[in-house]
């Protein structure tokens, strides 16, 4: 699950990174408000992790932009201004929630996986692909009534193709989500780790869903019917 973190703090911003990642996450970071405007716009993030104070524009015009072009993404607001009429600008200018400086990472997180479990208005709280489920807030993948256990490189795999059902979803679009983006990464790794979670997801239950777009990548289809 892929994560904009938009903070001028260089320690702060590097130690979100790390600790995130090591969540499980994949994670970019600006420092700058309105290039974290821009790839907010356009980088397809699960959820926002948003400062107030900026250079070149504020938090809080940043996430009344996304609203007001109705870009849903989840935004989780950090700021050292912990006033109650500050947290209540925040919210008002529709950010989702709210957390003052200093914080506990662990709240941090379990904020965040709230803000996922929730996600945009059209996300449902856990994702289906037929009988193949995956909960983002407890991370426990099923298939039917059996628990499949995954690393958590297969687990943000499948994430990302089941976050786009029947799409075709080329190796770069899974590079950039599933690892680092611009991270120097043979693409190949990807058809590596395809067949890893065909093992885990597909084999042993006899099913084929997640299918080869030749030529395009890969999709994750319901193959009950077939």
């Amino acid at each position: 699950m892929r994560l904009l973190v938009v903070e001028d703090e260089e320690r702060l911003a590097r130690a979100l990174k790390r600790g995130l990642e090591a969540e499980g996450f994949v994670v970019d970071l600006s420092a700058d408000g309105i290039e974290g405007l821009e790839a907010a716009r356009y980088g397809d993030y699960a959820a926002v992790v948003l400062d107030i104070m900026l250079p070149r524009l504020s938090g809080y015009r940043i996430v009344a932009t996304l609203r007001a072009e109705a870009n849903w993404v989840p935004v989780l607001m950090l700021s050292a201004k912990d006033g109650e009429y500050d947290q209540a600008d925040g919210l008002d200018a529709g950010a989702d929630d709210y957390l003052t400086k200093p914080f506990s990472f662990v709240v941090l997180l379990a904020r965040l996986r709230a803000l996922l479990r929730r996600g945009a208005p059209e996300r449902p709280a856990v994702l289906a692909v037929g009988d193949l489920t995956l909960d983002p807030a407890s991370r426990q993948v099923r298939r039917g009534d059996v628990e499949v256990a995954l690393t958590t490189r297969e687990y943000a795999l499948l994430e990302y193709l089941i976050r786009h059902p029947g799409d075709a979803c080329s190796k770069i679009a899974i590079l950039d989500h599933v690892w680092e983006a611009g991270a120097d990464t043979d693409p190949n790794v990807v058809e590596v780790y395809v067949g890893y979670l065909r093992r885990k997801i597909d084999t042993p239950f006899g099913r084929r869903s997640v299918q080869t777009v030749r030529g395009l990548g890969y999709r994750l289809a319901d193959d009950r019917a077939g």
